[in-house]
Order: C-alpha cells, then structure tokens, then sequence
C-alpha cells in the first residue's frame, strides 16, 4: 500500500463498502500516474499521505470515521491533493436541513474522493474532480470534474470535454447537457461575473431507490473517474515543457487568486467538510500555493 488506510468503527453495508473500495483504488492510480508524470520531468516528487479521525461534538475523535489526505508537491504539479474520506455521524443542527433527505433525520453517511491540482506551468491547466455517494433517509451519488486554465487553449478545452461527453453518452444521451450546464451554473463566481474556469461536467442526486439503479449510477459515477485520468494526463503532458513568460506566471497567480474566491465563499464542498468535522489541513488543500489579487 501506499497509503494509510484508517479504520472505519461502524459497519458498512455492501453498497457502501464497494463505493469506498472504488474511490481508495481510483485514489491510487490517480496518484501513480502523477507520479509517473513527475518522473518523466526528472522529478522524484512522491504523495505524502497523512490519516486523519473525524472530529465531531458528541463523537470521540476517529468514533465518527477518517480519511486520508494525500499532497504532492513537484516539478510539474506544484501543489496537488487527493482526498479519500468514509464518516458518518448526524449534521449539526440547522445545516441538517440543507442536505438532501437529512431535513427529518440528521443521521448520515458519506464517503468520495476529491482532487485539485495546481500546476507549476502557467500553460498547463488546473483541475478539480471528486466523485461522492452519500446516505441519508435517501442515498445518491454525485461529482464531476472541471478544468481550469490560466492560459486558455481550444484544444485542451475541447479534448477535455470530449472525454467527458464519451463517458456520458455511454449511459445516457441527457447527462453531458445536462451535466455540463450543472457545471457552467454551479462554477461561477457571481461577485466576479466571471466562470471559474472552462467548465467541464457536475452532478449530484443521482439517487440509489434499489439495486438497479445503485449498478447504474455507481457504473456512471465510476466511469466519470476512469474519464478523468483519460482526459487530463494527456493535456498535462502536452504543456508541461513549454516556455512562459513573466507575464503568464502574474496571469496565472491572479488568476488563482479568483480560484480560491470561489473555494472559500461558493463552494458547497468546502463548506461540507467544515460543517462535518472534516479535517481542515484536507479541506482547505484545494487553495492553491501561491495566489495574487492586484
């Protein structure tokens, strides 16, 4: 292993225990292959990975699950995280009635994988994935993954998307539309007027009334996971050894300073973590390393 893997001190059901299977291993081929990418840039950069109990109010640390939050700072990637985290335990009180079948019952379950990564290259895109599957008095799936370039290109843009839209289509022809406006509403930054980036696919709800729609949307959620190292390695390879300027390194870090705008004031998944006892170091990994607002 790579990694520690914290233990979890309630029992989970056979559809919970596959999802978190599923995103521990997708956790581990994501970080070996940004590995492999720092070894191909003469870099011998490694994730470190750090356990970490839940801390909850009624709940002994570690009583109310973990996870595992793994940094890598490289030659390529300056500063990438991904998550893996399985907790369970009630919402607080009031934030309760802001989740999806939680208004009655605050009891809940979740467990997912996030990523962000931010790039050493201003060329080379930024990103961000996670795919989730939650219980409450109902249980879903949802996620996504969105690129976020300081320097724009087309062609990235378009591979990106058309990755994405291959994994759609393969279970329905409504999901990329639908999905990819998700996204375009959900990263935006209405104090700035401006989209967080160039879009990609959000998703969420996607609920699980019996074992055949479990199969489905968990085929789906892992198929999304699959797209993601299909479309982003590509593009990192692709620009990780061209020349920048001055110039598009202020870009860049101006550019992360509305990044990080988004993930401290909008978005949701922050504010998750931080209403559940997540750990703050794994929550805030998203905030890029360096940023400037001029």
């Amino acid at each position: 292993m790579i990694n520690p893997v914290p233990t979890v001190p309630f029992p989970l059901d056979l559809r919970q225990q596959a999802a978190r299977a599923w995103f521990e291993s997708l956790r581990d081929r994501i970080c070996a292959e940004f590995e492999a990418i720092e070894r191909e840039a003469g870099s011998d950069a490694r994730f470190d990975f750090t356990s970490w109990d839940r801390e909850a109010e009624g709940q002994a640390p570690g009583e109310g699950g973990g996870g595992v939050r793994g940094v890598m700072k490289g030659r390529i990637f300056e500063k990438v995280g991904v998550n893996v985290s399985t907790v369970g335990g009630e919402f607080a009180p009031g934030f309760a009635q802001t989740i999806h079948g939680a208004g009655d019952n605050p009891a809940f379950f979740a467990t997912g994988i996030s990523l962000v990564a931010h790039m050493a290259n201003p060329h080379v895109p930024a990103v961000h994935m996670n795919t989730r599957y939650l219980v409450t008095t109902k249980d879903w799936f949802g996620g996504g993954a969105d690129l976020n370039p300081p320097l724009p290109r087309e062609e990235d843009t378009a591979h990106f998307h058309a990755v994405l839209k291959a994994a759609c289509d393969a279970h329905d022809a409504d999901h990329y539309p639908r999905f990819k406006k998700w996204a375009d509403d959900y990263f935006f930054i209405p104090h700035r007027n401006v989209h967080r980036g160039v879009g990609g696919i959000f998703y969420d709800h996607l609920e699980c009334a019996d074992d055949a729609t479990f199969d489905a949307n968990f085929a789906f959620t892992r198929d999304v996971g699959d797209a993601f190292l299909a479309a982003f390695p590509p593009i990192v390879r692709r620009r990780m050894g061209e020349a920048w300027t001055d110039a598009d390194y202020a870009t860049m870090l101006e550019w992360r300073g509305r990044y990080a705008e988004f993930n401290l004031v909008h978005d949701r998944g922050t504010l998750f973590g931080l209403k559940t006892g997540g750990n703050i170091d794994a929550i805030l990994m998203s905030l890029p390393p360096m940023a400037s607002w001029r």
